[in-house]
């Protein structure tokens, strides 16, 4: 645990609304305060839902969680925001935690991580925007058919996480006595995304985020996860996971090594030029039905779709696709881009993409009962258009100035896996590049960096980096910008380490070092 900048206890007497008043929050009214003495908490916090973090065990935690509701006036809104405060070990600091998919926060993984924060000795927020418990916008999305909410919008994309860090510092400067000294927020997703629009357009909130594998390309990510399925639609085929698998299993085998290291990773997919074509026909054993069968064509395209990524009827770029080595397949913790379920008589049917199809149902066609099936490729192309030009301005977030967050000390550090099936990488660095054009200087106060093998914030075969956070805390407090991020696998065999680079560089092998121990790499 780092060490605490906040000597003492506090009595279980003042987790009281009577000693904590209601924050003073511009353009907000207040609706509701509650606070709850919570007593030795133990609970185990696995890798990979406290974001940016390792695995951590909660011991005998002693909190106070104050949740307030408030709203906007003239909004209709009412948002929850839950502040947790370790009573016996506080370590001085704040971490707000962010959201995933359409959910600001306080859903499982951010109650898990918050409770991980505070078994650090950190002071947690969390904030529901307004949105209540809702994965989907089902029950928020439209105020009525053809009439988006865009006031519980602009609370997931914006106003809610402002609104977060007031609250949060206002009600641990009652209960402890005095304000955190630093103030982090920790994301990936959906909350990389929050901690990109903090640095853009609340520069103040904090002092350092970690944000990775960020959904700041929102408007043009969620119509471009539809392209695979528009792509199955269009050519009338449906491949089973075997076919898709196996295509992708080939893209590995072909540009595992070109890294010098056989370790089941394209550490860079730029180099990888696999052509997925090439396998068309081949026999393989498919596991969907038993039976062995030959790679379709349709398979093919559909693969190359996705890694090459949405295209107009001109054949011109919309937007990215994702790595070679990206699971395009359904999951037992994640659907596929290519997800399709298959009977005994070897007949196979789509599975829609929930997260993108929900945008367009909801914001781009105002329509809860509208279809993203069988579109035209002039509607497809017309719904990408919609979505950058109707919501850029409330949730797009590539602004790349980051000078007022710079000037006033703020640091930045994330990565991305390039393993990413639901957020491409090339969305990142390609806002990295923007961010570099403007500032040639902006890796003294900004680092992403790419970890090879890493799914969308965790999972796959490459080596994980759970010092995200603390580097970049390390970085706020003592000034040592991490030139490498070391990373480790979780649930392979062998483990594997690796210290990952901070883009634009690219990891490289000398051929000599272990390569398990992380050895004989560095950053070019």
């Amino acid at each position: 645990m780092i060490s605490s900048l906040f000597n003492g206890s506090i009595s279980a007497t003042a987790c009281s609304t009577s000693a904590i008043p209601f924050p003073r929050l511009f353009g907000a009214e207040f609706l509701s305060m509650e606070a709850n003495f919570v007593a030795n908490l133990s609970q185990n916090v696995h890798i990979g839902l406290y974001s940016n973090h390792g695995a951590v065990s909660v011991k005998n935690l002693n909190y106070c969680n104050v949740t307030v509701s408030y709203t906007h006036p003239g909004q209709n809104d009412t948002v929850v925001v839950q502040v947790w405060m370790p009573s016996d070990t506080w370590n001085g600091r704040l971490q707000a935690i962010g959201g995933a998919g359409f959910q600001a926060g306080l859903h499982y993984a951010g109650l898990q991580g918050m409770i991980g924060a505070m078994g650090e000795g950190y002071a947690t927020v969390g904030t529901d925007a307004g949105l209540g418990s809702a994965v989907y916008p089902t029950t928020w999305g439209l105020i009525s058919e053809g009439n988006v909410n865009l006031y519980l919008l602009q609370n997931l994309a914006s106003v809610s996480l402002n609104d977060a860090a007031v609250i949060s510092k206002s009600i641990i400067n009652s209960f402890y006595g005095q304000p955190p000294k630093y103030s982090y927020f920790n994301g990936c997703s959906q909350g990389g995304r929050q901690g990109m629009m903090l640095a853009q357009r609340y520069p103040e909130a904090y002092d350092g985020i970690a944000s990775s594998a960020p959904a700041i390309n929102w408007n043009e990510l969620f119509t471009g996860l539809l392209w695979p399925a528009f792509l199955m639609d269009n050519l009338g085929e449906y491949p089973p996971s075997c076919e898709v698998d196996a295509l992708t299993q080939a893209a590995i085998a072909a540009c595992d090594g070109l890294d010098g290291v056989i370790d089941g990773v394209i550490t860079d997919p730029d180099t990888c030029t696999f052509d997925p074509t090439t396998l068309v026909g081949t026999v393989i054993n498919c596991t969907n039905f038993g039976t062995e069968r030959p790679i379709s064509a349709a398979a093919a395209t559909i693969v190359k779709g996705a890694w090459d990524g949405p295209k107009r009827v001109d054949n011109s770029s919309i937007w990215f696709g994702v790595g070679q080595d990206s699971v395009l397949t359904d999951t037992t913790i994640q659907p596929g881009l290519i997800s399709t379920t298959c009977s005994s008589n070897e007949t196979c049917t789509i599975n829609e993409v929930e997260l993108s199809g929900v945008w367009v149902q909801y914001f781009l066609n105002r329509n809860s009962s509208s279809s993203t099936r069988f579109l035209s490729h002039e509607a497809y192309d017309q719904l990408s258009h919609a979505s950058v030009q109707m919501y850029q301005s409330i949730i797009g977030t590539q602004d790349p100035d980051l000078s007022v967050f710079r000037n006033r000390g703020g640091k930045i550090v994330g990565y991305h896996g390039t393993s990413d099936n639901v957020i491409p990488l090339k969305g990142s660095t390609s806002y990295y590049d923007k961010v570099m054009a403007l500032d040639p200087n902006s890796q003294d106060f900004y680092r992403m960096f790419l970890a090879p093998g890493i799914g969308h914030c965790f999972g796959g075969s490459g080596a994980f980096p759970d010092t995200t956070f603390d580097a970049m805390r390390q970085w706020v407090e003592e000034g040592t910008a991490p030139d490498t991020l070391m990373a480790t696998s979780v649930s392979t065999s062998p483990i594997i380490k690796r210290p990952l680079c901070p883009y634009p560089k690219k990891q490289m092998y000398d051929g000599v070092g272990n390569v398990t121990a992380g050895e004989g790499f560095f950053c070019v």
